[in-house]
Formats: structure tokens, C-alpha cells, sequence
């Protein structure tokens, strides 16, 4: 008798991500649905009632069973999936505990109750000339709720901090007015009740090189199934790259997976993955806690399927079928995997990138390598889609490698294999000028004050 297909429905599913999916254990078994696209979801404005409503036309309309839905983008997909799953009857993580996570000043106060591992946090008003009297420079400002970390600033002084403000008031209702539709639906505390989803938050800057920590709620227990590297440009606060697995040493990512349960378990995410972002300073062995995304972390899907020999989309989608979501250990092709981003650090319209000849030339030269173009020629950098404050993405490059040094050769080799050509012939020096030194953002010599960039 032929095996019965799941059906599995994916919101925002694009190719990349259907194409790892096809990978994952017993995939044979699933049949993928797309539920709306990308573009919808995160370009523009955000109508996350139209969305929600056009997503359960879709579902009740499907002529048959429906038995799993899953999402790997930040929000509004974060928050769809929970909302859809209550809705349709599948299983997954409950809306107030994903909201817990999302909401960056509730996600602080239910931090605060359970480690002291994070820095210190305030509200700001838009009207605010200075911050709140208790934290000091260096700090970051954010709004509640946002993605790609856009509207986060560092600021190192008064005037820095009132420019900043200024500027995510004027941005903040992109995403603040649909998360506060999300909001509505659950009962908040007095305290964020009274926040809302539009506030500014203040907190001090971290200090030291970042980590991830992922992980899945399980029948009430919390799995840490992997550490993640996050490698920054030399003097900067962008991503150079994410690495798995973790070069740290192994008494500080017992340390990592033990504050992130006790986290986990208090705020009770269950039926969901989740990736925690972490600074540790090598100087102080201080470890501070940056954030929690409850989403699944799918852009690093294709390091542990490079590492372990199998995507950890694996782990999101036997959470919502109810089967065992372990991962398998060290059965990849290679000993470490990385995401890598090429960047560049000034505006500027892109004329000319690799063509699909270069990139296959380069791919097939450098074995282990996959190159993602993200930049869309004839088009201004800065006007593209989920660009963080202080730099454009031009490609996203995956590498598999023997080890860190053969993993730092591959990516250089690559970068100088390929074209990238902007209006401001001066500017073009510029860029290349960001993708040297690499080597002086190994995780072991990098030790700034930064914040994470999502992707």
C-alpha cells in the first residue's frame, strides 16, 4: 500500500527553501503547499488582516486533509503561523508565547525573571532628548517589533540619540500598526498593554563576539540542537558570516544552552523552534543575551545539512507533524558550513552583477560553494527590501569546508571571482576594500560592541 502524503502547507515558501525541504528526512512522505508569496508578505505595507484573511480562503478551499502549517520568515509570517494553526487544528506554538519573544521589551521583562544575562533595557518617548537616566553610552535604539533589524541604531551621544529617534518615529508604524492587529488577539499584561506595538527601546550595547543558540520546545522540555558563529566585518556591526558549527570553547556553549532552556522553558514556547542570539565576551566571559526569534532560522538550513546531513528544517517540520524532530550529528560532507554576506558599505545603483555563466563557473571551480545574488541590477541599493542600517547586501554566499581556514580561502577566492560594477567608479575601490581582511573577523580575535542583523 502506498504511503499516505501530508500535506504541508508553507507561508511564504520561495524556491531556495523548497528545494531544502525536498531534502529533509522522509520528505518523500510530504507534499509542500505554497500560502501566499514573499513578496506580499514582506515588501511594502504590511495588511496583515487581508493577509490572514486570503491565507484562510486558501486553507478552507484545500480539498483535503490539512496537517501541517509551518513558516520560516520573520513577521508578519512569525505570527501567522500560530494564529492559522489554532484556527485549523494542526499543531503548533501558542500565540501569546511566540508574542513574548517577538515583542522586544516583553521579551526583556520576561528575561529579567529568570537569568541576568541581559543589558540594561528602558523605554524611550519619540519626545525624548536624551535617554533614561539609568543606562549609559554606547546603546542601541529599536522599535518593539521590527525585521533585518531596520530602525536599529547605535548611539553614542545625545545628538546621535535624538537623530535616531527621530527617525524610527517616522518609520515605525510600517510594522508597529500590524503588530499591534497580532497584539489584539491575546491578552496582554498591563504593562505591554500600555506600550502597545509602536514604543522605542533602549538598551545597552553588548560587548563581544555574537553567537546563536537553536533550539525547539518539546512536549514542555527545551532541545538545543546547535551553536552558530556570527562573524561581523572588522569594525563593524554587520554580518560577515554565520558559522556552525560554534569555534567557541565547550564550556561556553554549556553555559549558552543552559541560560537558553531556562529562558525557553519560563516564557513556553512549545511545538516550535526558535534561535536566541548571544554576545560573549572572551575578555570577561561575559555572556549577554541580545535576543529571541521565535521564527525558525532558515537561512541556516544548509550549514547543518553541510555539517550533519540534515536541514534543520527537519526539526520545524516534525514539531508540526508531532513525529520525532532529533537531528542526526556529524553526518554531513563537511566539518563546518557558513552563510556568508558580501557587502557593501556605501549607496549606489548596481549596472552590472555576476552573470549565471560566472556564477556557475565559480561554483564548479571552488567545489562547496553556492552563490546567491541579492542585489537586482538597475536598481538602487538602498531602495531594496530588508536592508539593515549600515550596509547593502549584494550575495549571499554558502561554503562547505574542511575547517575555518579552508572555510575563510573558499570565500575569498570567490569574492574575487566575481563582478560587481556601480554608477561611482570611486565607490567601486570601496567595495573592495570590504571583502579584504577577512581573516581578521575569525570568531576568536573579534570583540566590538555590535548588534545583530537578521537575515
Amino acid at each position: 500500500m502506498p504511503a499516505v502524503m501530508l500535506n504541508i502547507f508553507v507561508i511564504g515558501l520561495d524556491e531556495e527553501n523548497h528545494d531544502v525541504l525536498r531534502a529533509v528526512p522522509s520528505a518523500e512522505r510530504y507534499r509542500f503547499h505554497p500560502l501566499l508569496c514573499i513578496e506580499e508578505l514582506q515588501h511594502g505595507e504590511i495588511p496583515v488582516a487581508d493577509l490572514l484573511a486570503r491565507a484562510e480562503r486558501v486553507l478552507t478551499e484545500f480539498d483535503g486533509s490539512i496537517d501541517a502549517i509551518v513558516g520560516f520568515w520573520d513577521f508578519p509570517v512569525s505570527t501567522m503561523v500560530p494564529i492559522l494553526a489554532r484556527r485549523f487544528g494542526t499543531r503548533g506554538a501558542d500565540l501569546t508565547s511566540v508574542l513574548k519573544c517577538e515583542h522586544k521589551y516583553w521579551s526583556r521583562l520576561e528575561q529579567q525573571k529568570v537569568i541576568d544575562e541581559h543589558p540594561r533595557f528602558a523605554l524611550v518617548s519619540p519626545s525624548d532628548d536624551r535617554p533614561p537616566a539609568e543606562l549609559r553610552y554606547p546603546m542601541w535604539l529599536k522599535p518593539v517589533k521590527s525585521f533585518s533589524s531596520e530602525l536599529a541604531f547605535k548611539v553614542d551621544d545625545d545628538a546621535e540619540f535624538r537623530q535616531a529617534v527621530e527617525r524610527i518615529g517616522r518609520g515605525i508604524g510600517r510594522v508597529g500598526e500590524p503588530f499591534e492587529h497580532i497584539l489584539a488577539q491575546v491578552s496582554l499584561p498591563p504593562e505591554i498593554a500600555a506600550v502597545g506595538g509602536r514604543a522605542i527601546l533602549a538598551e545597552e550595547a553588548l560587548r563581544g563576539v555574537q553567537v546563536a543558540v537553536e533550539g525547539y520546545g518539546c512536549g514542555g522540555d527545551v532541545v538545543i540542537y546547535g551553536t552558530l558563529d556570527s562573524v561581523d566585518y572588522p569594525d563593524s556591526s554587520c554580518f560577515l558570516r554565520h558559522q556552525y558549527p560554534s569555534q567557541l570553547p565547550d564550556s561556553v556553549q554549556r553555559r549558552l544552552a543552559d541560560i537558553s532552556t531556562r529562558v525557553m522553558r519560563h516564557i513556553g514556547l512549545d511545538n516550535a523552534t526558535f534561535s536566541i542570539e548571544y554576545f560573549y565576551d572572551p575578555d570577561t566571559d561575559e555572556i549577554g543575551l541580545l535576543e529571541i526569534n521565535s521564527r525558525h532560522s532558515q537561512s541556516h538550513a544548509v550549514l547543518f545539512d553541510h555539517v550533519d546531513g540534515a536541514p534543520n528544517h527537519h526539526c520545524m517540520l516534525a514539531l508540526a507533524l508531532g513525529e520525532d524532530p532529533r537531528l542526526p550529528r556529524g553526518l554531513g560532507e563537511y566539518g563546518i558550513a557558513a552563510k556568508w554576506y558580501h557587502r557593501r558599505f556605501a549607496d549606489g545603483v548596481l549596472r552590472r552583477g555576476p552573470t549565471r555563466e560566472e556564477l556557475d563557473r565559480v561554483e564548479q571551480e571552488i567545489p562547496g560553494v553556492v552563490v546567491r545574488p541579492t542585489a537586482v541590477e538597475g536598481a538602487r541599493l538602498s531602495e531594496q527590501v530588508g536592508q539593515d542600517s549600515y550596509s547593502f547586501t549584494l550575495a549571499e554566499i554558502v561554503v562547505g569546508a574542511r575547517d575555518e581556514a579552508e572555510l575563510v580561502d573558499k570565500y575569498e577566492r570567490c569574492v574575487a571571482a566575481l563582478t560587481f560594477e556601480f554608477d561611482e567608479a570611486a565607490q567601486v575601490a570601496e567595495v573592495q576594500e570590504t571583502i579584504t581582511g577577512c581573516e581578521t573577523g575569525l570568531i576568536r580575535e573579534t570583540a566590538q560592541e555590535q548588534e545583530g542583523v537578521e537575515r
